[in-house]
């Protein structure tokens, strides 16, 4: 049941839906086109990304000097009803 709670939480905020759904559509992004698209500074995008990854909802990649992120290939079932109904 903790589990749920913690994806259901990280879920619950606005921003880090908007990051789902657009990676959802772009497929892979860095933090900044991330920032940028959803109109956030990048630290905060930042901060929600980790909140994100620590729950394994993103992936991250690191290429070079840039962080790559991508909505990971196996959710958790209930995530994955939530980034199907965006």
């Amino acid at each position: 049941m903790r589990q749920y709670e913690k994806l259901l939480k990280a879920v619950a905020n606005k921003r880090r839906l908007e990051i789902v759904k657009f990676l959802k559509k772009e497929k892979e992004a860095t933090v900044g086109d991330i920032a940028s698209h959803i109109k956030l500074s990048f630290k905060a995008t930042s901060k929600h990304l980790a909140v994100l990854f620590a729950v394994d909802i993103v992936e991250k990649e690191q290429r070079s000097l840039s962080a790559f992120y991508s909505l990971h290939p196996n959710p958790a079932q209930i995530i994955r009803s939530v980034i199907n109904l965006l």
